[in-house]
């Protein structure tokens, strides 16, 4: 049987108390067993009511570690019914969160599932169209219908470029008097904004989760992308502009746009170390001071 931790003995003396362990402690031992052989490739994990007996804590915390390891291909089907599986060859992948960025696209998900584990799950975002967010939501939303995941509460605030402003980007080459880039985008902020919030608000009726989701106008184009999870972690990508063509109400056009959906992004962790703890905190501050100051009311008409 496992020991309690705040009865463990070390050197025969029973240690004092100490805190609960958080989410990233259980990833960070459970990466080292794997990292070291002391847990094979190929072997099925413990379940996790036994790792959350190990270590301590509540079920939510070792589901939020798994889907880490998973993030960082250490492990395989963290996110089903039976226990995880050690991938294959786990001494190549990343040695950590921080080691490898992934593209928006395969690094969002998986971490916003992790952060659906928590009891109470608060979300916020500074983007250009909430495209990315939107498709990352799809995975936690699966997993609460499955019944794999049941958080109490969740908090969702987002920033987006406001309809009045003259955006940055996307911008045509040539004409700049061209208004059907920012109708595109315009189209396609509103139109994530609405799916976003339906498919969230959804859950107060299906599932009785406490939700709430609010969304506010920036009066400037952000050149960067943000995702900041829990008050645990923070998500920082840049809008790389590239020159490509589209084909807007019929007719060809080439314009200065970025993929967001591509966009790297770089992860840092609350308690990863000086350099991580003061990146989220100073994020938080910086997305909040946003908030509250000039943004404004968001505004669904074109």
């Amino acid at each position: 049987m496992a020991v309690e931790p705040e009865h463990a003995a070390v050197n025969g003396r029973n240690r004092s108390p100490r805190p609960p362990r958080s989410h990233r402690e259980v990833a960070d031992e459970l990466r080292s067993r794997i990292k070291s052989g002391q847990l094979r490739a190929g072997r099925r994990m413990p379940t996790q009511a036994e790792l959350a007996d190990e270590f301590g804590v509540e079920r939510g915390a070792v589901r939020q570690a798994l889907r880490i390891l998973q993030t960082e291909q250490l492990l395989v089907n963290a996110s089903k019914g039976s226990p995880a599986t050690v991938a294959d060859h786990p001494e190549r992948a990343p040695a950590g969160p921080e080691a490898r960025p992934q593209s928006t696209m395969v690094a969002l998900a998986p971490r916003i599932t992790a952060a659906f584990a928590a009891p109470h799950v608060e979300i916020d975002a500074l983007c250009l169209t909430a495209v990315s967010l939107t498709l990352a939501m799809g995975e936690p939303l699966r997993e609460i219908h499955a019944g794999r995941i049941e958080p109490a509460k969740v908090d969702v605030r987002v920033l987006l470029p406001s309809r009045d402003i003259d955006l940055a980007f996307p911008a045509p080459v040539d004409d700049l008097d061209d208004d059907r880039p920012r109708r595109h985008w315009l189209a396609q902020r509103n139109a994530q904004v609405r799916v976003l919030r339906h498919s969230l608000l959804a859950l107060r009726a299906t599932h009785g989760i406490d939700v709430l989701v609010t969304f506010r106008a920036l009066p400037f184009t952000p050149p960067v992308k943000l995702y900041l999870l829990n008050e645990a972690e923070a998500l920082f990508a840049y809008y790389t502009l590239t020159r490509r063509g589209e084909e807007i109400d019929h007719e060809y056009l080439e314009m200065y746009d970025a993929e967001g959906t591509q966009s790297m992004l770089f992860p840092f962790g609350q308690g990863a170390g000086p350099r991580d703890t003061t990146f989220v905190e100073q994020s938080h501050l910086w997305f909040n001071a946003l908030w509250e100051t000039i943004s404004s009311e968001l505004l669904f008409t074109n």
